[in-house]
């Protein structure tokens, strides 16, 4: 007997915009970008949506009820307004074109948008703020250059995510402990700078210390207008950010990364699977 597919409203269609480097490029960050990718397209679909890999800017969104923003290579700094350093790797126009436009146009839908890692600081210059070109060792290490065996590529440590936000709600199975002191200062830590419009509603619930698995060299330097902060690590370095106004919310981190557990790595992406279910665009 043939077993019929499941209907749109039981798995949601979430639309990814591939990678368009290599794996074969000598530098090893793009195979590992490249393995990640892969990763997100599997938990989306154990997290019961359908992925759609999206190949160009101008592809149809009709038909998607959510958008995921994956990992990468670094952004132009032209996007917002420096030249090029050194330390600028895998820099590809045409990456940039693809995941600026099915980003803009997803949002100006009103499809619910989740970036990760390059995804969140692409969110932020989307909407107008900049980045860290590369970040100087700080208090806590955002990526690790000798790493331990069976702990994957990755800088582990925890950051703490405001319990009103979007990130938190995805991490609302009990993979994060609640903590006291949500509220307090968010100060800008690495040159980050966090303005008004970067600024949370302090006044809200406790945190929840999520740990992460960190491999970035570049961050958030100055919020853009309509994004808020919802996750700082202890350095002040910009972890998490949303989009007060609409369901589009980002991380810094790598929730899809391999050594976490299965559950926590599914968590949330099938949140997010959710989120996409509920949308009215749905």
């Amino acid at each position: 007997m043939q077993i019929p597919p499941l209907a749109r409203s039981i798995r949601p269609r979430i639309g990814i915009p591939v990678r368009l480097s290599s794996s074969t490029d000598p530098d090893p960050r793009v195979t590992e970008a490249n393995a990640l990718f892969d990763y997100i397209v599997e938990l989306v679909r154990d997290g019961g949506g359908e992925p759609v890999l999206l190949t160009a800017p101008g592809e149809p969104l009709e038909a998607l009820d959510g958008v995921v923003l994956p990992g990468g290579g670094d952004l132009d700094p032209r996007l917002y307004g420096e030249e090029p350093g050194a330390a600028c790797y895998d820099v590809s126009h045409a990456q940039d074109e693809l995941d600026l436009a099915i980003a803009r146009r997803s949002i100006d839908a009103g499809l619910p948008v989740f970036g990760v890692c390059r995804g969140h600081q692409l969110l932020n210059v989307l909407y107008g703020g900049t980045l860290i070109q590369d970040m100087d060792p700080g208090t806590v290490a955002h990526r690790e250059p000798n790493p331990a065996h069976g702990a994957g590529p990755w800088a582990w440590h925890e950051v703490q995510v405001q319990g009103w936000s979007k990130v938190s709600s995805l991490y609302g199975g009990g993979f994060g402990r609640t903590v006291d002191g949500g509220n307090g200062d968010w100060g800008p830590g690495n040159g980050s700078t966090v303005g008004d419009a970067g600024t949370p509603d302090r006044g809200a619930s406790h945190a929840v210390a999520v740990k992460i698995a960190s491999g970035h060299h570049q961050a958030v330097a100055r919020v853009a207008d309509g994004l808020v902060v919802t996750a700082v690590a202890e350095d002040g370095t910009v972890e998490a950010l949303e989009d007060p106004q609409r369901w589009v919310a980002s991380v810094q981190w790598h929730p899809e990364a391999l050594e976490l557990p299965a559950e926590e790595r599914l968590a949330p992406f099938r949140a997010f699977v959710e989120v996409c279910r509920r949308s009215p665009l749905a």
